[in-house]
């Protein structure tokens, strides 16, 4: 036998059946590709120039991995439908004589051939389009676009590394399945059919409560950090759900179209319904496969561009100041003589402030059990995330220079206001302190200020009688919370005109540091161009693992279309035989597609809408609050990808249509 006869066959076997292998080799192409380009950039040195390079960087290697780690599934999963297109070919082989070992040469050199084309062409694109990746990510952050090209052996060496592993996984995938099957399934395997499977209302009473109990956390979840916390078990339990509801409701979705006799004893919806519910097992799991995938593309793409959106909102929130400084150094010489530090500066550079603010205050976490606000967590047995709260205590003398008011209070009497909730309670306890609530404030104008640099938990603003109640908090908090402990901190911030911010923040920082002040210093301006680096690279991230995801939602429903017009193709013909015609072929394609067709899609606009109150949480610890700006971004993303996925649709039906109206030898060649 000549040595070139296993390659050839090999070869030829990929030719022959490029209607399932050019898709699967594409994508290999494209994932190879992609791969290379987010790690490249992850080493690239010119980020390195950008202003928060280290969140950039940090950014980047985190999508590398989370691109690596898709790739390894998601080609071992695809690779299961190459493997079911082929057990009448491998069956075919081995009845001819062909024994396994035989069969296992020439698989080795399909996996090579493939493995080769992908690695080769993939990395030529990953090294063609490195450059244009880079390009994109400087265009986000308005900088200089440096000239030159970088190669890094690094990347390529991370991405031979990982490929080499995923095919070699792949390659011993279908040993596994070839040596294990017996000829004759292996020649009936990709035909055989399956009973009509029964409703199970267990998996579909399973699936309710898991995606009940995942909507639930992301609707009733208030604290933002809390939110956080519990998304990841929402998202479990909703994929959970996804993947019961789609195995179990939609067999009872199929039977109760076939009870309907109106509908069912139709030419295109008879053809449609009967032939899917004896595939849905399969059919199922391909479903929810798309649905999960497509809410990953809405929530991803949608929460990161509307970072990247709202990065000025985000900043103003944050900083309510263009200056702002915290020191904790609140005695009346420390704070008289940083006042005159500002004042000094601010003259000699000839710059007008405008809403000066200045105050003192304390702040530290408990968690609220009624009145009483816990600040020792061990002591009790589960720790109530939504109760966390931040508590931020004003003495009355502040409150006044912020609110311009003029309330009087008692020794133990309180002021309490919060934006989030009303406090139901007329006193309240922390520590060993019990404190009467005097009045609950309607409206404080300088909340923001005062809560910019909360946790983004639920925030109570809480007006104390005097200093001497703010060093008593402040000792005890000490005692219990110890090196975690908060401290009392005298906050000063005013605006200046457009562009002057950063003047005024290098001259402070630079006469602070002279007179050797322990002072916090920032400029909303310069943090911007902080925050931009991470939104940015967030928002580029969520871009680039946005489309890799949409290739595997594409490839999905493609294998999906073409599968089942393979398992559809003899049955058409028959029906063909005895008088259908090919209008009716299409009305009973367009029926199966409508169907079932966007269930995915639907569904995964539900799951985007019970997500949207928790990702909204979450995106308050990024100082995100602007509501408005994320419906509009989810929204929009929503409905192109809408329509992005019903013109996949319309391009695979066609392919399905053609399928199934081709006799099996024309379909095949």
């Amino acid at each position: 036998m000549s040595r070139l006869f296993y390659p050839r066959l090999a070869a030829t076997s990929i030719r022959k059946n490029a209607k399932t292998y050019l898709p699967y080799m594409l994508t290999c192409i494209i994932t190879v590709a992609m791969f290379y380009m987010i790690t490249s950039l992850s080493m690239n040195k010119g980020i390195s120039e950008l202003r928060g390079s280290a969140s950039i960087y940090s950014v980047l290697s985190l999508g590398s991995w989370v691109t690596g780690l898709f790739a390894l599934i998601f080609l071992y999963y695809t690779n299961s439908f190459l493997i079911k297109r082929r057990k009448k070919e491998f069956g075919l082989y081995n009845i001819l004589g062909m024994e396994k070992r035989h069969l296992s040469v020439m698989l080795f050199f399909e996996c090579l051939f493939i493995a080769l084309v992908s690695l080769v062409i993939g990395l030529t694109a990953g090294v063609a389009f490195d450059k244009l990746a880079f390009l994109l990510l400087l265009s986000l952050f308005d900088t200089k676009i440096p000239l030159g090209f970088e190669f890094h052996w690094g990347a390529l060496l991370s991405t031979l590394l990982l490929f080499g592993v995923i095919f070699a996984l792949l390659y011993l995938k279908s040993l596994f399945h070839i040596h294990l099957t017996k000829p004759i399934e292996l020649l009936k395997g990709s035909a055989m059919g399956e009973r009509e499977p029964k409703t199970k209302w267990l998996l579909a009473i399973l699936g309710l409560l898991c995606l009940g109990g995942g909507y639930y956390i992301a609707v009733t979840t208030e604290n933002p950090a809390a939110a956080l916390a519990y998304f990841f078990l929402a998202v479990i339990l909703v994929i959970v759900g996804t993947y019961c509801l789609f195995a179990a409701s939609s067999i009872a979705l199929l039977k109760f179209l076939k009870k309907r006799k109106r509908f069912y004893y139709q030419p295109r919806h008879f053809i449609s319904v009967s032939g899917m519910i004896y595939r849905m097992k399969q059919n199922a799991v391909g479903l929810a496969n798309i649905c999960i995938l497509s809410t990953m593309v809405l929530v991803m793409v949608s929460s990161t561009l509307s970072l990247y959106c709202g990065l000025n909102d985000i900043m103003k929130t944050r900083y309510p100041r263009d200056i702002l400084m915290h020191t904790e150094d609140c005695d009346n010489a420390s704070v008289e003589a940083l006042n005159q530090a500002v004042d000094s500066v601010l003259g000699q550079k000839n710059i007008q402030e405008k809403n000066r603010v200045a105050y003192t205050g304390l702040s530290f976490g408990a968690m609220q059990q009624g009145s009483y606000f816990n600040t020792n967590p061990d002591s009790t047995d589960i720790v109530d995330m939504n109760a966390v709260v931040d508590l931020v205590f004003l003495p009355l003398e502040s409150f006044h220079q912020l609110s311009g008011t003029d309330q009087v209070l008692n020794n133990g009497e309180i002021l309490i206001y919060s934006d989030d909730r009303s406090y139901p309670y007329d006193t309240l306890e922390v520590f060993d302190l019990k404190f009467t609530v005097r009045e609950k404030l309607e409206q404080f104008e300088q909340y923001d200020l005062v809560t910019a640099n909360a946790t983004g938990t639920m925030v109570y603003l809480i007006v104390v009688p005097d200093n001497a109640a703010i060093e008593q908090l402040d000792q005890l908090q000490q005692e219990v919370y110890g090196e975690n402990a908060s401290a009392v901190e005298y906050t000063l911030g005013f605006d200046v005109d457009a562009g002057q911010g950063p003047v005024v923040y290098r001259e402070l920082k630079q006469t602070l540091d002279t007179d050797g002040r322990s002072v916090r210093l920032y400029c909303r301006e310069d943090q911007l161009e902080n925050a931009g680096a991470l939104y940015g690279g967030l928002f580029f991230i969520g871009i680039f693992l946005g489309m890799l995801f949409l290739i595997a939602t594409i490839l999905i429903i493609y294998y999906k279309q073409i599968s089942e017009g393979y398992d559809d193709r003899e049955r058409f013909e028959i029906m063909q035989k005895v008088g259908l015609d090919r209008t009716e072929v299409k009305r009973s394609i367009r029926s199966q597609v409508l169907t079932v067709f966007f269930l995915p899609l639907i569904t995964a606009g539900v799951h985007v809408i019970f997500a949207f109150p928790a990702i909204t949480r979450i995106l308050l610890l990024f100082g995100m609050t602007n509501k408005l700006l994320f419906a509009l971004c989810t929204l929009g993303t929503f409905l192109v990808f809408a329509l992005f996925y019903a013109l996949v649709y319309g391009v695979t039906a066609k392919i399905y249509y053609k399928i199934v109206s081709s006799s099996p030898t024309r379909a095949d060649e």
